[in-house]
C-alpha cells in the first residue's frame, strides 16, 4: 500500500508540474503577443497605433500631415485584448504629446460608440511620444505610451 501511495502522489507531482509548466509557458507567449513589437505589426483598424492598457487595447489618432503646429484631433478608440469595442460614455481621459521641446495637453471626451476626441496644438513630427490616460466609468485609470508617427514615412505624406 505504501509503495502504491508514493507512486499516486509521484504522478500528482508530476502532473501538477507539467500543468505549471504549460501555465507558465502559455502566459510568456501570450505576454509575448500582446507586447509593443507584436502590436505595430498588426494593421490599426483607425489608422493609428495601438498599445495595451490594463485589460484594454487604446488606439491613439493623431494628424499625420500637419507640417505647422496647429489644432489637430486627437483620438483613442479602446477595445478588449479581441478587439470587441468598449464603450466609451461616462469615461475621461487625458492625452500628453511631446516632440523636441513642443509639449501639448488634450483634454479627451467620449465621442462615439468606443472613442475618446480631444484638440491640440502640435505638427506631426516622427519623434512625438504621447501617454494616453483613460478612466473608464466606474472603472480605475489606465494608461500607456505611444510613439504615434515612428514608423510614418513623412515623404510620403503629401500625397
Amino acid at each position: 500500500m505504501t509503495e502504491r501511495k508514493t507512486t499516486v502522489h509521484s504522478t500528482i507531482r508530476s502532473a501538477a508540474t507539467l500543468a505549471l509548466a504549460f501555465a507558465m509557458a502559455f502566459g510568456a507567449l501570450s505576454a509575448k503577443a500582446h507586447d509593443n513589437a507584436y502590436l505595430d505589426t498588426l494593421k490599426a483598424p483607425n489608422g493609428g497605433q495601438v498599445r495595451m492598457a490594463g485589460n484594454y487595447h487604446y488606439e491613439l489618432v493623431v494628424v499625420k500631415n500637419s507640417k505647422e503646429v496647429k489644432e489637430n484631433p486627437v483620438q483613442v478608440f479602446v477595445t478588449d485584448h479581441a478587439g470587441e469595442k468598449i464603450a466609451t460614455a461616462g469615461a475621461a481621459g487625458h492625452v500628453t504629446l511631446l516632440a523636441g521641446k513642443l509639449k501639448a495637453s488634450v483634454t479627451l471626451a467620449p465621442d462615439g460608440d468606443n472613442r475618446l476626441k480631444g484638440m491640440a496644438k502640435y505638427a506631426s513630427r516622427p519623434d512625438m511620444k504621447a501617454v494616453v490616460s483613460i478612466t473608464l466609468a466606474g472603472k480605475p485609470p489606465e494608461q500607456a505610451r505611444f510613439t504615434p508617427l515612428a514608423g510614418v514615412n513623412h515623404q510620403h505624406m503629401e500625397h
